[in-house]
């Protein structure tokens, strides 16, 4: 059987506009209550939204929060945020197999086929596959596709744990010796704002990066950045190093607490850039990431 018979078949929900967040999170938060039961399998479902228009004050405000220079070309992370409201949509959904609240961001891989203008209008797609065992769980991934004039331009995949006791049955990881830290390049203070003000303009609002008791609720005892503001923040340490068409890969690994220091390293490699981010008193990883 061939590759294109071995595709799932999804059903697509087009939306006429880019659905608010706000009301998203409050069906995320009674989906979180006890009771009720979820399908232990993906929606064969994607949702689409068609001619999304860039923000300029809101890009603006993006740029100065993650620490990328103003222009007409998109951060390679932006498509994120502009289409988060629809994965989002999707993973608060009565289907989904997880509640949203409580999810781990593990793994983010971005993919850009050329650069993408603040001037074009933008087709999303979001989507969700690959449900499989973890040592600690179950995890997913959430595939958002932006495309431009039909074809497309931008696809990041979003990795997620679903914590659960005993054993997921999936393959665990080497328990070896951690790798020696790099050399740190530079060392960023990360205040207690960041939380705040990425979820502004990210829409991303879990409140274990904005609250200290939301934190606390989820095991932290304080606010942790977004994991993808350590993205950003990397990739516009590295802005004008990166290639016009690539793939941008990152592991999280332990959360930067709120406030706090970070150290942040990158290195040539033969194709491309490996770069990290570490606890820069104890060397403990915080994300590992490779330019392809």
């Amino acid at each position: 059987m061939g590759d294109a018979d071995d595709r799932p078949v999804r059903a697509t929900v087009e939306l006429p506009r880019l659905p608010a967040t706000g009301p998203l999170y409050r069906r995320a938060l009674r989906g979180a209550l006890p009771g009720g039961r979820r399908d232990r399998t993906v929606p064969a479902v994607a949702l689409t939204v068609a001619g999304v228009q860039v923000d300029r004050a809101h890009l603006a405000d993006y740029d100065r929060v993650c620490g990328f220079p103003l222009a007409e070309r998109l951060p390679v992370t932006y498509p994120h945020v502009l289409g988060f409201p629809l994965a989002l949509r999707l993973m608060t959904a009565p289907e989904f197999p997880f509640p949203v609240t409580g999810l781990v961001h593990v793994a983010n891989r971005i993919t850009t086929h050329r650069p993408v203008l603040a001037g074009e209008l933008l087709d999303f797609t979001a989507y969700a596959e690959h449900l499989r065992p973890h040592e600690r769980g179950r995890q997913l991934d959430v595939v958002l596709v932006a495309s431009s004039g039909g074809t497309e331009v931008w696809r990041g995949v979003a990795t997620y744990l679903s914590r659960e006791r005993g054993d997921g049955g999936g393959a665990r990881r080497d328990r070896g010796d951690r790798p020696a830290t790099p050399a740190s390049i530079a060392h960023w203070r990360v205040g207690t704002r960041v939380g705040t003000d990425y979820a502004r303009v990210s829409g991303d609002h879990n409140p274990i990066h904005t609250s200290r008791l939301g934190a606390r609720l989820f095991g932290f005892p304080r606010p942790i950045a977004h994991g993808m503001w350590t993205k950003a923040r990397c990739l516009a340490a590295l802005d004008n190093r990166l290639p016009d068409a690539g793939t941008v890969e990152v592991a999280f690994k332990l959360p930067v607490a709120l406030p706090g220091m970070i150290g942040f390293s990158a290195a040539r490699a033969d194709d491309g850039w490996d770069f990290a981010l570490h606890d820069p008193r104890t060397g403990r990883p915080h994300l590992a990431g490779t330019v392809r």
